[in-house]
């Protein structure tokens, strides 16, 4: 690469620095980093694979692309609940592997100075989530964000998973 693009790289990862994309589930808001954020899409049909964890939802198809999606509510023991024409997936990138995030509503983006984020305290599991996926808790206006870490939100066994779901079905898919 260039040192022009390489400095043009990093000045958009700057600009993004602190930038947190929200979404509402039940009566929370929560929020994403930017960086890991690739796409917003409506919610669409899922196609279900057998014998998988019941969060992992099943694959869609975004042109083309087989992306594996996880229902965060049900990811955080919450209940169950039907999707409307407001309910979005989130497309990520982690650790190289894209997946879709089901969330019931975008709230929109917010832009966080690092020393405003605070430490969250230690939640207990009756919590509306498990202090495990938020990394840090934000005060924006009079609304408090839980954010997360999608690193954590979706563990190594969760991306081996993952990976074979979306290996298979691109091998399928040549076949």
């Amino acid at each position: 690469m260039s040192e022009e693009l390489l400095e043009e790289l990093e000045d958009e990862q700057d600009a993004q620095k602190g930038m947190f994309m929200t979404f509402q589930m039940g009566g929370e808001c929560y929020g994403i980093a930017i960086t890991f954020v690739q796409e917003i899409v409506g919610i669409q049909p899922i196609t279900a694979v057998p014998e998988i964890e019941d969060y992992i939802k099943g694959l869609i198809n975004i042109r083309g692309k087989i992306i594996p999606v996880i229902d965060v509510r049900v990811r955080f023991k919450q209940e169950p609940f039907e999707y409307t024409d407001r309910t979005c997936i989130i497309v990520i990138n982690v650790k190289s592997t894209i997946v879709g995030l089901i969330v019931d509503k975008i709230a929109g983006v917010i832009t966080v100075n690092e020393r405003e984020i605070i430490l969250p305290p230690s939640l207990s599991q009756s919590g509306s989530v498990s202090s495990k996926y938020v990394f840090g808790l934000a005060k924006v206006d009079d609304e408090v964000k839980l954010l997360l870490d999608p690193e954590r939100l979706i563990q190594d066994e969760d991306m081996a998973a993952l990976g074979e779901v979306a290996s298979s079905t691109e091998v399928s898919a040549e076949a």
